[in-house]
């Protein structure tokens, strides 16, 4: 097995390679990769002492923060490394002040995984969720270096389970200790053999709870709110945009304000998005001297400020589960005690089902489901405040990942 994924890999890496000149992200990646070890030799000595965290990308990045800020206290002297597999996480994180150099993992070949280690000798490893690279974990387990996995989940027909699955199963094996986010993920460790386990939770929620504690105040979203119900729609695709811009257009309702952060913030969807409203809607880019009063929707065509941006919410609409697209961070605006409404493909995110169950959370797959929701929340402010306040409580029942983590790593 190990054989055959080692040729697996490498043909992928070919793959890459020969699609990148056609995709921007793919090159991105294939570009960032081939710089990496000049990037290590270049930043660390070898008397540097080194955590290493990997992340595949911007959401797990999101996930291990809370850890990652803590050591970043504990070990001042220790240099970070951060790496990442996508070109989502690195673009967006390649200057995160938690590490020291931030970097594209390289494609997971024995001699990579050999030249890696050499170069950042890790005093301790931590991998959040999954991303399991079998070469770079078994060289980890053989140099007997420190490593942990965090906010793990597992679903029983991923390949670590099946019996054609053994060279990834082993690779759990390097890591000391997994903590998951829930009791099924513990289970099925156990079922392999793995032992060192503990459910500690999502550290995803002490990351959102976090966010209480900061400024989250824009003035321009205070100006443009000015008092009215606000209606936030964030992470959103073209699917999602569709229900949202068809409910504006046939309820002009002058009470409530409607504020759409998509996903892509190309020009051309951005331009796509802001025509197919009959509304008044003004974009981030061109809100200077614009009448924010005035305008009903405002189109959030920047990164970096939604979950600011959720504080202003009094509804909130999740994108990423109507198409293809995996459902995007619904604990972000749950911690501000807020109702929220996503699409129906939610099954492999544990925390949207048990938001449904808690009734503060709403799945829809059609026009008519959205609208029915959306009025109900609208129109009926105890029904909406309770949903919200299910939302806030949900959030405070869970948190406490981080602090099982640190526990256990003597901090």
């Amino acid at each position: 097995m190990a054989f055959i994924y080692n040729i697996l890999i490498k043909l992928a890496d070919g793959a890459l390679r020969a699609i990148s000149p056609f995709n921007s992200k793919i090159k991105s990646g294939v570009i960032g990769r081939q710089n990496t070890f000049q990037t290590l030799k270049t930043t660390l000595q070898k008397t540097d002492k080194t955590l290493w965290f990997h992340c595949a990308s911007l959401g797990e990045y999101e996930q291990g923060l809370p850890v990652f800020t803590k050591l970043r206290t504990h070990y001042p002297k220790h240099k970070i490394v951060l790496s990442f597999f996508s070109p989502s996480g690195y673009e967006i994180r390649k200057n995160s002040p938690i590490a020291d150099v931030v970097i594209y993992l390289p494609i997971d070949t024995k001699k990579n995984a050999k030249t890696f280690l050499d170069l950042v000798n890790p005093e301790l490893t931590i991998f959040v969720k999954y991303d399991i690279w079998p070469n770079f974990l078994n060289e980890v387990k053989k140099r007997k270096l420190r490593a942990i996995l965090i906010s793990a989940a597992f679903r029983k027909n991923q390949s670590y389970f099946k019996f054609y699955g053994r060279n990834l199963r082993n690779a759990l094996f390097a890591f000391e200790h997994i903590f998951t986010q829930n009791e099924s993920s513990k289970t099925l460790l156990e079922s392999i053999q793995y032992n060192s386990v503990s459910v500690s939770g999502d550290t995803r929620f002490d990351r959102v709870t976090s966010q209480l504690e900061l400024d989250n105040n824009l003035d321009f979203i205070e100006t443009f709110k000015d008092y009215k119900l606000c209606v936030v729609a964030g992470s959103t695709w073209p699917e999602g945009e569709k229900l949202l811009t068809n409910y504006i257009n046939s309820r002009p309702l002058d009470y409530v304000k409607f504020i759409i952060a998509p996903h892509n913030i190309k020009a051309p969807q951005i331009n796509q998005l802001q025509q197919n409203l009959k509304a008044n809607s003004v974009l981030f880019s061109e809100k200077e001297n614009k009448n924010l009063k005035a305008a009903q929707v405002f189109i959030v065509n920047t990164i970096g400020i939604l979950t600011k941006i959720y504080s202003y919410a009094d509804i909130a609409y999740v994108g990423g589960a109507l198409g293809t697209t995996g459902l995007h961070n619904t604990l972000e605006p749950a911690v501000f005690g807020i109702p929220i409404i996503i699409g129906n493909n939610h099954e492999k995110f544990p925390e949207a089902q048990a938001m449904i169950n808690a009734k503060g959370l709403f799945s829809i797959e059609k026009q008519q489901e959205f609208n029915t929701i959306l009025d109900k929340l609208i129109e009926d402010s105890d029904f909406r405040e309770q949903s919200g306040q299910n939302n806030s409580s949900f959030i405070k029942k869970n948190k406490g990942a981080v602090i099982q983590i640190l526990d256990y790593l003597r901090i």
